[in-house]
């Protein structure tokens, strides 16, 4: 290795150091040895130029070998210190203190960085002054109590925190000075470090003066002693901690936010809990403002128009009772002009942040009056925050500081946007909601009955009640359905899950149950081929985006029920659906025994109708399950509220209605509620007549008779003539292709005559035109026009074909 350059002798000496300013001689060293960099003082100090230096080794600038004892002390260690020979560049040798640390630099590669104090001439007064001035100026709070704990000595941090001077302080124990709770605990540490001599540690949440915001102290108390070990006096030093208890009641307010705001889907309601948890504790006074957005259509606009933007006051929050900052009230409408911060703002979709004497704050003052809320309430920081999510803008939260003295910072502003964030997703959660659950209800409106039929078989109320959670409207349904014969049918069914897809399913199999109620199905098979439907719908759903959330219907539950009037027989069936309540005329309440079989949609298992007789009057309840599961009863509690309602007397089915949901809602409720009431009504044996007939075509003539006579004594002489033919054709139509035994029955309602032929063959009549010449085939054709509904219906033996026309007299 090249040799360092030998110094002539006559080179002269380094001048004293205490004639020049103080100055630091560094150099670095690899783990070789090698000295890598060399810096202005070490040329000072040792004469080495850095180009005669670096990529030398470092042990050529040693006078003797203690610089390699020192280099082998520091194998191993992070950091080294001590005092070696240095050899100067004229030859002279230099004593020096070296403090030498070890770093990384460049990766893996370490280095040593050495570095030497080179005293100079002092520029600073003796110590003792420069003590004194550490204790005054220092800006933590220092003050020094004797003995009795009375104050001595207060620093300048001391004076201004506490707003007193020292002279006003002098003598007085710290709990007279500061009355807080946390000074008398500062007392109690104080005097414990009197007498055990050992320092005490306070930490202290304080308000110091006027309204200036609570701040954290670490406070220590350390205790003085004379040079003989005895405690003379105690130091109180307390540090700041602002920053950190900032940081932390930001995170407080924080976590205090997410149990707070979005706890509904009420959008003002929602505006109004992100003012409340800003005021007061991050803001004097809040306003959130948002846009007009189209509620109807699936995405509002992602940016507010240019110019001038006109918003909705939603909520306001002060610290001022009435909040008088605001000049416009909640619900009115805010203009702010073009260049203002909140248009600006919301133009840029960025926060920003205010001091009142921002151009941009004293322009919006000057062009909108509404704005002299800054300067009349002293508003000295204002921030500005668009309620922006998923790329959309929704309004814009302003915050403002005037009674609170400090301006806001940066972080306040990211609190802000944090705050302000999640109002805005439970804002936008909120329209959605509100525009999917107005789409749903009105689908489903459209599929529930407007206005229940006329008929003669019962007398029939009903209500409705869309749940009122965010799971959204259900698929609860029900239907009154007239069938042949007087009769009527009555449905209540519950599809699971919630939101369209559900009330899409309600009416897929509503229209289902109408189509098999009008093909006269008794109860248990109707609700075999809908448990084949809801299977159906299942598989053809199966692989569709969503279908999970209905499954096609599967475990739906369904109550049918078909009441007639003329026998009071009551013939059910269920699909896992609650069993119907009824209450006689008598006023004692009971649960029909229903076998409840399986939910819809399982398949393979058999459906039981059950056949029941009720009395005249008597008051049948079918109910969907969400009526017996509110929040605030069990099932038991339910049940009884919903018993005793239906047992009291009333004028009327609307009152029992509003009655039973009165007992059993308190609120709204978590899951869609349908309730159908129905009051029997009988058509008694001078509403009905009956005629065995022969399988003979002499006896159509016979027939026709008994039907005009018995016309006749019901007073319905205009009838008559259409009757006669019905019956003709009728009759005619079981002698030829039926089978005996062979009936007519005649039915008067209040509103419709029925006239039913039986015959005990199965075999299924058709409509056909008849040709020109045919002599028959137009006996059912005849029927069907001069009829207003006509059909057949089907029993275990035989069939029975009926046609309705309706009474204009009644």
């Amino acid at each position: 290795m090249e040799q360092l350059p030998t110094p002539p002798d006559e080179r002269p000496a380094e001048s004293d150091a205490s004639s020049e300013s103080a100055y630091t001689a560094t150099a670095t060293v690899n783990e070789q040895g090698i000295v890598t960099g060399w810096s202005e003082g070490a040329r000072r100090l040792l004469g080495y130029m850095p180009s005669e230096v670096v990529g030398q080794r470092a042990a050529r600038l040693l006078a003797d070998d203690v610089g390699e004892t020192a280099r082998r002390e520091a194998a191993g260690r992070e950091k080294w210190s001590g005092t070696v020979a240095l050899r100067h560049r004229d030859g002279h040798r230099l004593q020096r203190g070296l403090l030498a640390h070890r770093r990384t630099s460049n990766g893996p590669v370490t280095e040593w960085l050495v570095v030497s104090a080179v005293a100079g001439k002092p520029r600073t007064p003796g110590s003792e002054a420069l003590r004194e001035w550490t204790f005054a100026q220092s800006p933590d709070i220092l003050a020094i109590f004797d003995s009795d704990l009375r104050l001595v000595r207060a620093n300048t941090g001391m004076e201004r925190a506490l707003s007193l001077t020292e002279a006003e302080m002098l003598g007085l124990h710290l709990p007279e000075i500061a009355p807080y709770p946390v000074s008398d605990e500062a007392e109690s540490k104080m005097r414990l470090a009197l007498e055990t001599g050992e320092p005490q540690y306070v930490e202290a949440y304080i308000r110091p003066t006027g309204v200036s915001p609570e701040r954290g102290w670490s406070t220590s108390l350390a205790p003085l002693k004379d040079p003989d070990g005895r405690v003379r006096a105690v130091c109180l030093a307390a540090h700041s901690r602002s920053g950190e208890y900032l940081a932390r009641q930001r995170m407080l307010l924080l976590n205090d936010a997410g149990a707070r705001i979005g706890t509904t889907l009420d959008i003002a309601r929602t505006a109004q809990e992100l003012a409340d948890v800003a005021v007061p504790r991050l803001a004097d006074f809040a306003a959130v403002d948002l846009l007009d957005l189209p509620q109807h259509s699936d995405q509002p606009p992602s940016a507010p128009p240019a110019g001038p933007v006109a918003m909705c006051r939603t909520a306001l929050r002060s610290v001022l009772e009435g909040s008088p900052e605001s000049l416009v009230a909640v619900g009115e409408t805010t203009t702010y002009p073009a260049l203002s911060p909140p248009a600006e703002c919301l133009a840029a979709g960025r926060p920003a942040l205010y001091e009142v004497t921002d151009p941009a704050i004293a322009r919006w003052a000057a062009q909108d009056p509404r704005a002299v809320w800054i300067r009349e309430y002293g508003t000295h920081s204002v921030m500005v925050v668009p309620m922006r999510t998923r790329g959309i803008t929704l309004g814009v939260a302003l915050f403002s500081r005037h009674l609170r003295r400090e301006p806001f910072e940066p972080d306040d502003l990211l609190l802000a946007e944090e705050l302000t964030a999640r109002a805005a997703v439970s804002i936008h959660n909120a329209r959605r909601y509100t525009r999917e659950r107005t789409t749903t209800m009105t689908l489903q409106r459209s599929l529930l009955p407007h206005t229940l039929p006329d008929q003669a078989a019962l007398e029939i109320a009903s209500r409705y009640l869309p749940a009122g959670t965010q799971a959204g409207v259900g698929g609860d349904w029900f239907d009154v359905i007239p069938l042949s014969g007087a009769r009527v049918a009555l449905v209540v069914g519950d599809v699971v899950g919630h939101g369209i897809r559900a009330s899409a399913t309600m009416g897929r199999l509503r229209t289902a149950v109408r189509t098999l109620a009008d093909v006269e199905l008794p109860p248990d098979e109707l609700l075999t081929h809908l448990d084949d439907l809801v299977i159906h719908l299942s598989a053809d759903e199966g692989g569709t985006e969503g279908a999970a959330e209905t499954a096609g219907g599967i475990g739906t539950t369904c109550l049918y029920a078909v009441y007639d009037p003329v026998s009071r027989r009551c013939t059910l069936a269920r699909a896992g659906h609650p069993p119907p309540a009824v209450v006689t005329p008598d006023g004692a309440v009971y649960f029909l025994d229903v076998p409840a079989g399986p939910p819809l949609g399982l398949g393979g298992l058999p459906f039981e109708t059950v056949e029941t007789e009720l009395p005249e009057g008597s008051i049948i309840a079918l109910y969907t399950n969400g009526l017996l599961e509110p929040r605030h009863l069990d099932i038991d509690e339910a049940l009884d509220k919903m018993f005793a309602a239906l047992a009291q007397p009333a004028q009327t089915l609307d009152t029992v209605c509003d009655r039973v949901l009165t007992a059993l809602l308190t609120h709204r409720p978590d899951d869609d509620v349908a309730l159908l009431i129905a009051r029997t009504r009988v058509l008694h044996a001078d509403r009905v007549a009956a005629w065995d007939l022969a399988s003979d075509p002499a006896i159509v003539a016979q027939a026709r008779k008994n039907a005009t006579d018995q016309l006749a004594a019901w007073g319905l002489d205009d009838a008559v003539f259409i009757t006669e033919l019905m019956v003709s054709e009728m009759v005619t139509n079981a002698i030829r292709y039926g089978q005996p035994p062979i009936q007519l029955r005649l039915i008067h309602s209040d509103s419709t005559l029925i006239c039913e032929v039986y015959d005990s063959s199965n075999t299924a009549p058709h409509l056909r035109r008849a040709r020109t010449f045919d002599e028959g085939g137009r006996g059912l054709l005849l029927v069907a026009q001069l009829a207003q509904r006509w059909g057949t219906r089907h029993a275990p033996i035989g069939k029975t074909i009926w046609a309705e026309q309706s009474l204009a007299g009644g």
